[in-house]
């Protein structure tokens, strides 16, 4: 699709680069929208098959898709968000506070919301996003390579057949950025970051979430089970940003990255989960993201953690500060026949800019993920509440593919156990390495 530059309006709180703006004709509102004036500001702006695009943080999203349901407007976000203070408020329960209670708010919406009224996208950008159609793709190599035969499935009920039928136990949003500058460093109070600072400090206060595997036999000490909705997922008694996890990617090899909450860590065991005549899950893959970010995000963090999450004073998006590096974002399937299979995108700094002005490689990951839901939307308008594994992967990849730099697909013998206990002991499960006790740094 093509989209004529004059007709982007963009709401923001904040300046935004000068020259993006006059290449597309944006016309900029300055705007803070909230609870109490989000109708006011955005019905003039909307009408019948206009498109809304959430990419803000808290502006919540389930008022949003209700506007834009009265309004006949498409809606697209990349986070399902709460109005400003739902993710830090200490009245809330921390269960409350999760991002599997902010999922069962907005699929709540489809008694009203359903097939027929305008498409609402939920959380699609690379992570959420991207990745549930990188699974699908990892899900269909490994069919392949282990002498599986399948059709490509249709149905949420035939993708978590397979999955099964692999024997997958766990799957990882495994994400590396290795993104640096050497001409800027963030000093106290301040937070720098290859994307939003604003969404990663939010989400890394949130309680660790993860999707949670019925192969699963040792319940984390910290662990909470929600008592409502789909039951997919757990969360743990600690802010992600203080919970590591070990992982692996093909550039990066072994690594722990933060078990930071997203959307698609809930979703894809939601979407992967067998349940009998009951409706009692006999089947469910844990799933969970471990994120490492770039060196100077990881300096923000130790600053931000030991000023006990007191939002920073300032900070920055760094794109053309950067020198070098790249961003290794993909899943990590674990448990089948050759044991763990890991499928995404490796795009460098250099390759990014040479593909998309205005980005570093994170970014436009991102908005890659983003411009194939919207094509997605456009060409689907009646399509009610949709969650990325909703949607064909085929479409989506082939779309993003041409911004994504390397997509890869590699096999490797790394497990959770190698090389642990030399030095201290460790809890561990020697009998299964695919358990999250193996899995969680201790």
């Amino acid at each position: 699709y093509s989209m004529q530059a004059g007709n982007l309006t963009v709401l923001a709180d904040r300046p935004l680069p000068t020259a993006a703006q006059l290449q597309f004709k944006m016309t900029v509102i300055p705007a803070r929208v909230t609870r109490d004036n989000y109708k006011d500001i955005l019905t003039p702006h909307m009408r019948a098959g206009h498109v809304l695009l959430n990419l803000s943080v808290d502006v919540a999203s389930v008022a949003l898709i209700e506007l834009c349901h009265e309004l006949q407007v498409l809606y697209l976000d990349t986070s399902i968000e709460p109005w400003e203070g739902g993710y830090i408020d200490e009245t809330l329960p921390i269960g409350a506070r999760s991002n599997y209670a902010l999922r069962e708010a907005a699929l709540a919406l489809r008694s009203k919301c359903g097939r027929g009224s305008s498409t609402a996208v939920l959380a699609h950008g690379a992570n959420p996003g991207l990745v549930s159609h990188f699974l699908k793709r990892a899900l269909l190599n490994i069919a392949k390579d282990t002498g599986v035969h399948v059709e490509k499935p249709a149905t949420q009920a035939e993708w978590a057949a397979l999955a099964r039928q692999l024997n997958v136990k766990a799957v990882h949003i495994s994400e590396k950025d290795t993104q640096v500058s050497h001409s800027v460093h963030p000093k106290q109070r301040e937070f720098f970051n290859t994307w939003s600072v604003d969404g990663f400090v939010s989400e890394g206060a949130q309680p660790a979430e993860l999707g949670w595997g019925t192969h699963e036999r040792h319940f984390p000490h910290d662990g909470q089970k929600h008592e409502n909705g789909c039951g997919a997922a757990i969360f743990l008694e600690r802010p992600g940003m203080l919970t590591r996890v070990r992982t692996w990617a093909p550039h990066a090899g072994p690594f722990h990255g933060f078990l930071v909450t997203h959307n698609e860590a809930i979703s894809i065991s939601d979407f992967l989960t067998v349940r009998d005549g009951s409706g009692e899950a006999v089947y469910r893959p844990t799933s969970h993201y471990s994120y490492l970010p770039c060196p100077a995000a990881l300096q923000s963090i130790h600053d931000f953690v030991g000023n006990n999450f007191t939002y920073p004073a300032s900070q920055r998006v760094l794109k053309d500060e950067l020198a070098h590096g790249r961003d290794e974002l993909g899943v990590l399937v674990m448990g089948h026949a050759r044991g763990a299979y890991w499928y995404g995108s490796d795009l460098t700094l250099e390759d990014a800019r040479a593909r998309a002005p205005f980005n570093n490689a994170t970014s436009l990951q991102v908005a890659v993920g983003v411009l194939a839901a919207l094509d997605w939307m456009l060409q689907h308008p009646e399509e009610g509440i949709v969650e990325p594994e909703q949607i064909d992967h085929d479409f989506v990849i082939e779309l993003a593919e041409l911004y994504l730099g390397k997509l890869v697909g590699a096999y490797t013998d790394w497990t959770p156990l190698a090389g642990r206990s030399r030095l201290f002991p460790e809890p561990e499960d020697p009998e299964d390495p695919w358990q999250f006790i193996n899995i969680r740094v201790s």
